[in-house]
């Protein structure tokens, strides 16, 4: 299984940027998956899951300022953050799992890619 994000930039305080995590060596499709963060000093936190119904999740500090996505037949998942704020800086990462209790729980999560930085500047 490989999962690899792109799309991280640096942007200033109310820009938007795309992040791509795309995915092999697995069912996709069948796999719950997640986008979660980590800023340093700090633990690693879920900002959004999506099911295999295509049912989504966000944290509340991302409600109403990403969007999370994916696309089955190219094995991608997507998060669009617009109205990015600093406190969004952090490097981010996608994650795959067959079927978490929690799907924002990172611990629930099999498979990581490296992870893909974003920082906002005020």
């Amino acid at each position: 299984v490989v999962l690899v994000e792109s799309g991280g930039d640096s942007v200033q305080s109310g820009g938007s940027l795309r992040l791509s995590c795309t995915a092999s060596g697995y069912t996709f499709s069948s796999y719950y998956m997640g986008w979660f963060r980590q800023a340093p000093g700090k633990e690693r936190e879920g900002v959004a899951g999506i099911n295999i119904y295509e049912q989504t999740t966000y944290a509340d500090s991302v409600k109403g300022r990403f969007t999370i996505s994916r696309d089955n037949a190219e094995k991608t998942l997507y998060l669009q953050m617009d109205n990015l704020k600093p406190e969004d800086t952090a490097m981010y990462y996608c994650a795959s799992t067959p079927r978490p209790l929690r799907i924002l729980n990172p611990h629930e999560y099999t498979f990581w890619g490296q992870g893909t930085q974003v920082t906002v500047s005020s």
